[in-house]
């Protein structure tokens, strides 16, 4: 026999079909991946200017690719950006940058800005950076992202960078990312004493990446290794 104590039975529970929301996915920050780049790209293959690779650590390589490549963006190589236009390989990005021999003081100018992760680089080791990309659409989405890692110090503008930016010469240093047939007379008028222009000149299957000095005797030019760059477009490079 049932018995049923006080006047009211106690009515079973009803479980109701209640939606669970799932927390959001944690979005990789990559940290090991970019410190393995940086131990086995970089330093192992000896670039060991301390700035220079504190900030290779510190930049999200992966925000300045596409999403379906963010798997890639620490691979050894260079990736497309849209445009017909690349991200250089980490190394590259990281001689090129070593060898402009920034102190923090310099004001930049930047041929190329591209995805702007090089401009970001530019940032984190220098007063100023000024930046020039022929490809406005390419500028925007820079200007964008940068804006959003709250780069402070950069200057954007679209034109042709063979010409340079002269509103703000002279500059400590110049890097171009793109090759060249030849040395670009404006970028060289727009050196200051003791300036370093860093730039890939050669033809359109090969370069050697160049670093050229203005000194009170004049320029001097040294030859820092072979690579391959997309065309630098413009008046005093390649032309349609």
């Amino acid at each position: 026999m049932r018995v049923v104590t006080g006047s009211n039975p106690i009515a079973p529970t009803i479980l109701s079909s209640v939606e669970v929301k799932l927390p959001d996915p944690i979005p990789p920050d990559f940290t090991w991946t970019r410190e393995r780049m940086v131990q086995e790209q970089i330093i192992a293959r000896g670039v060991n200017n301390s700035r220079v690779i504190q900030a290779l650590r510190k930049i999200p390589r992966h925000l300045f690719i596409d999403a379906g490549l963010v798997n890639r963006a620490y691979d050894d190589s260079a990736l497309p950006i849209g445009e017909k236009q690349t991200l250089s390989q980490p190394f590259i990005v990281a001689r090129m940058t070593e060898a402009l021999e920034l102190k923090g003081e310099e004001k930049v100018l930047e041929i190329g800005t591209g995805s702007g992760y090089q401009t970001a680089l530019l940032a984190e080791l220098c007063f100023n950076v000024f930046s020039v990309e022929k490809i406005r659409a390419l500028s925007r989405k820079a200007r964008t992202l940068l804006d959003q890692l709250q780069y402070h110090n950069i200057a954007l503008h679209v034109g042709d960078g063979t010409v340079g930016w002269s509103e703000h010469a002279p500059y400590d240093a110049i890097i171009v990312t793109a090759g060249a047939p030849e040395l670009p007379k404006p970028l060289l008028d727009q050196l200051s004493l003791g300036g370093r222009l860093v730039i890939p000149v050669g033809d359109e299957k090969s370069q050697v990446l160049v670093r050229v000095r203005r000194a009170e005797s004049g320029l001097e030019e040294e030859q820092l290794g072979e690579c391959r760059f997309v065309k630098l477009w413009g008046k005093y490079g390649w032309r349609d």
